[in-house]
């Protein structure tokens, strides 16, 4: 179906018609959709539970927002989507970019969430090595250069240019593929630090996390157990950032197990 979410034609799917509401949220990239990342979990959860899958704005068949959009304003969009669809009370299953949006729900609207269980999410930001710091520092003097350059009739198209590359060199590959007008949201999201909220994060959390994901490195997961105060940490063995897509059967045998523990501690 296609609902009208803060101005946004936005594409979300149900399955299921029986059981506790779960939320499923994707990670970020111009080809990651809800077909292909969400409804193969969803067709496999939807056997006892009620579960809907959304996909985010500039993704799929979701329209995008007209302006440049950080984790609060995605977290936003999620929030008034439940809402349209009186979604309360959720287990709410989130995938790296879909992992930030999910740390902002628990923290910021924590009543929408009952239990969380996030997989390669991203969103904590490392220490930079001194070598790091140093060629950061580089980048920022030529950016300054160029950025005068830009402002001399004679240089401004030669400056833009270089501009363009110093910029490209520097970017993941998922900056490079994000559309013009997404890459500004693509900056606000990956610059933001959500560590911070991760003791804050009330819900009963669950991390499933493949050893050699390194788009979201196990050191984020270990760190998340660490701090997030009702967290375990399972791990898949020699599976990747998709390591929920690659051991499918198993990661919905845990999510399940996961809810009904946690049903028990609370009757």
């Amino acid at each position: 179906m296609v609902k009208t979410i803060l101005g946004i034609s936005s594409h979300i799917e149900q399955y299921g018609q029986k059981g506790e509401p779960i939320l499923l949220l994707h990670g970020w990239g111009k080809a990651v959709n809800l077909k292909q990342h969400l409804e193969p979990l969803a067709l496999v959860l939807a056997d006892e539970y009620r579960v809907t899958a959304l996909e985010f704005p500039a993704h799929g068949q979701s329209g995008k927002p007209n302006a440049a959009w950080g984790v609060p304003e995605f977290a936003l969009w999620v929030k008034v989507a439940m809402d349209a669809l009186e979604l309360r009370g959720v287990t709410l299953v989130a995938h790296s970019f879909g992992g930030r949006v999910a740390l902002w729900l628990c923290t910021h609207y924590p009543k929408l969430v009952r239990r969380v269980v996030l997989t390669g999410a991203a969103g904590l930001l490392r220490e930079k090595t001194p070598e790091e710091e140093a060629a950061g520092s580089r980048y920022q003097a030529r950016k300054k250069m160029l950025q005068a350059m830009c402002k001399l009739p004679l240089l401004s198209r030669s400056a833009q240019t270089l501009q363009k590359k110093l910029r490209d060199r520097r970017s993941s590959s998922d900056y490079l593929e994000a559309d013009e007008d997404m890459k500004d949201s693509f900056v606000r999201i990956v610059s933001q630090d959500l560590g911070p909220l991760l003791p804050q994060v009330s819900q009963p959390t669950l991390l499933i996390w493949g050893d050699q994901d390194e788009a979201t490195p196990l050191w984020m997961a270990q760190r998340m157990e660490q701090e997030i105060p009702d967290a375990g940490l399972v791990i898949f063995e020699n599976r990747g950032h998709f390591a929920y897509l690659e051991e499918l059967g198993r990661f919905a045998g845990i999510i399940k197990a996961f809810i009904r523990e946690d049903r028990k501690t609370v009757d």
